[in-house]
């Protein structure tokens, strides 16, 4: 099991306490693009289309992190 795995099945089972580089690394193993330049957002999108606008401040709410689980699933 890789490094992005591991963070990924670690964010199932406890969404607390996430940042966003850790996020970026699941997003890219799982084929999900992402924007954030100069801004308080990061902006993930799904190939289909579907996005989902993260706050980039520390910590991250653990509902962030939750829907980040359903776009990243493709619930």
């Amino acid at each position: 099991m890789n490094t992005a795995a591991k963070l990924f099945a670690s964010m199932r089972r406890n969404p607390r306490d996430w940042s966003i580089a850790d996020l970026q690394t699941v997003a890219r193993q799982n084929g999900v693009d992402w924007r954030h330049q100069k801004s308080s957002h990061c902006v993930f999108v799904r190939e289909d289309g579907r996005t989902l606008s993260v706050p980039a401040h520390r910590p991250i709410k653990p509902i962030y992190v939750q829907k980040f689980i359903e776009l990243v699933e493709g619930a």
